[in-house]
């Protein structure tokens, strides 16, 4: 059990995706999205780890972390980290267009126009699924 990833090991791994989903759900029942800043600080007061992003490992482990989470609801249809954005942007990162392409949600070499329609989607799914929560 001593394996570690970005220097966590996968019991510290299974509770911050518990609190980052747990989180995130509770912004999609308030139908807003949030940053990667706020999920930090949520992160930092619940489970004691605050991720640097000045760090490039540390911007992986909280991508990697968001990949945990929508592993962890992939039975919703939805990818829950479609809520968390870089700050003051509208728009999610990368990795998850990444992620939505690999996954099979959207396809690769979607455009511009397709991905925002993609996320906008996948927005309004997921405050239809846990508005009824």
């Amino acid at each position: 059990m001593g394996t570690e990833m970005y220097g966590k090991t996968a019991e510290l791994w299974d509770d911050l995706t518990d609190v980052a989903c747990d989180f995130l759900a509770e912004r999609a029942r308030l139908e807003r999205p949030t940053s990667y800043t706020e999920l930090n600080t949520v992160l930092h007061n619940r489970v004691g780890v605050k991720f640097d992003f000045e760090q490039a490992s540390d911007r992986a482990a909280m991508g990697h972390l968001l990949g945990l989470v929508v592993e962890r609801t992939v039975g919703t249809g939805l990818m829950l980290s479609a809520l968390v954005h870089y700050l003051n942007a509208n728009d999610a990162g990368p990795g998850f267009y990444s992620l939505a392409q690999t996954m099979g949600l959207l396809r690769r070499g979607a455009t511009a126009d397709e991905r925002t329609v993609f996320w906008i989607g996948q927005l309004k799914g997921l405050y239809a699924f846990y508005r009824r929560r």
